[in-house]
């Protein structure tokens, strides 16, 4: 015996359907297919925050939106990325499709100073991508990310530690990404408007003559929680310092 929903939740996203098929959610596709099945929009939610746990630094949670970030900027979208642990490695970038030109760098002064520029790049321009790492961003000012990027129409993608997987979240989707000898082991924490599933393995594209490494560690700053202590220096595409 089905029953069909009332009027005013028949066409809301976060509404789990059990066996049905979720409304359709603004997205760009992960570039990976197993995972664009599992995700109720076949993609990475636009207007939404995620939450991309790595079991150890360098699990391929980075590499894992390459595809994503390749699409929004060669559709002349910015990608921003706020304070990451390494600094992107361009010939590397550019061999996996991102228009660097597209590519925006912030650097602050302290958490207090990132989480405030990761808020005003989600509400500054409508589209594209911004991708952060924050130390302890705390629940009421990831709430605070989530409507931002709701209401600049952006993705938002917050890389943390795996041991804040048992905290709550107000992110639309969170990923636990593990390394695997072929790849990047992903399973689904939470997913709103279908019900997570087993584990799946995203296998490692091959490498691109001379592309070994997609970033290089940056210099004179500390790193993130969990992050090894970075040294080196890479001139990124844009950098913006905030003060």
């Amino acid at each position: 015996m089905t029953t069909a929903l009332p009027a005013p939740l028949r066409f809301m996203p976060d509404v789990w359907r059990g066996r049905r098929d979720p409304v359709r959610v603004p997205a760009v596709s992960t570039g990976h297919a197993p995972l664009d099945r599992r995700l109720p929009g076949r993609g990475w939610p636009l207007g939404a925050l995620t939450e991309l746990l790595a079991g150890s630094p360098g699990a391929g949670e980075f590499s894992l939106l390459l595809p994503a970030l390749a699409e929004l900027s060669s559709r002349g979208e910015w990608v921003t990325l706020v304070d990451p642990p390494w600094i992107p490695y361009p010939p590397a970038m550019r061999g996996h499709g991102v228009a660097m030109e597209r590519l925006m760098l912030i650097r602050t002064g302290s958490a207090q100073e990132s989480l405030w520029a990761c808020e005003q790049a989600l509400r500054g321009v409508q589209g594209g991508a911004v991708l952060a790492w924050p130390a302890d961003p705390g629940f009421t000012r990831l709430r605070r990310l989530q409507l931002a990027a709701k209401e600049g129409r952006r993705a938002a993608f917050m890389f943390r530690a795996a041991t804040v997987a048992t905290q709550p979240s107000p992110a639309v989707l969170r990923l636990q990404v593990d390394a695997d000898a072929a790849g990047s082991r992903v399973r689904i924490l939470k997913c709103r408007g279908r019900r997570p599933g087993r584990s799946l393995l995203i296998r490692r594209a091959p490498c691109l003559p001379g592309l070994h490494a997609l970033a290089t560690p940056a210099a004179d700053r500390e790193p993130a929680p969990g992050q090894p202590k970075p040294s080196g220096h890479e001139a990124p595409a844009a950098e913006t310092h905030v003060h």
